[in-house]
């Protein structure tokens, strides 16, 4: 499968304004690997109509893959993933009565057939990395970013105490 060079950007949507805080580390990574990106607020249930819109698009605007942080109830990954062919990774965001465990079953749970790549709670870094790794299948610079960015984490460190 050859991805479209067009399609080389992460799409970084999430619930609320909020959620904001917690998906600067996705961006912070993709900054740093050197992968374009865009990021928006998507409500599931307070913008349905504005999801429907991005999930149905993404491909078409150029995304290759979607992160998607929310909290609470988090339907928004699972259903951007019913509506678009595209790879979701979701990041459950932390919530003040659950800590985070109500995002992250909803988002764990996707019934057969809707697949979301769940992270830890609050894990958008590593939801960075994993769109980073998805592209890079299919762009060898992203790919060579990856690599560099791994190496140098590996280096930076120490044998001892």
């Amino acid at each position: 499968m050859k991805l479209n060079k067009l399609n080389n950007k992460v799409a970084i949507i999430m619930g609320s304004q909020s959620d904001h805080s917690v998906m600067k580390g996705c961006e912070k990574i993709l900054k740093t690997l050197k992968i374009k990106y865009q990021i928006s607020i998507v409500s599931a249930h307070r913008t349905p109509k504005r999801m429907f819109e991005f999930a149905e698009s993404a491909s078409k605007n150029g995304f290759g893959v979607i992160v998607a942080g929310a909290g609470g109830s988090a339907h928004l990954p699972g259903m951007v993933a019913s509506l678009s062919s595209l790879p979701v990774i979701g990041v459950p965001i932390e919530t003040k009565k659950l800590k985070g465990l109500d995002s992250l079953l909803s988002i764990v749970q996707m019934p057969r057939g809707c697949p979301v790549a769940t992270m830890s709670i609050n894990g958008s870094m590593n939801a960075g990395l994993l769109a980073a790794s998805i592209i890079g299948n299919f762009d060898e610079k992203i790919k060579s970013n990856l690599e560099k960015w791994k190496r140098l984490q590996t280096k930076s460190i120490k044998k001892k105490p």
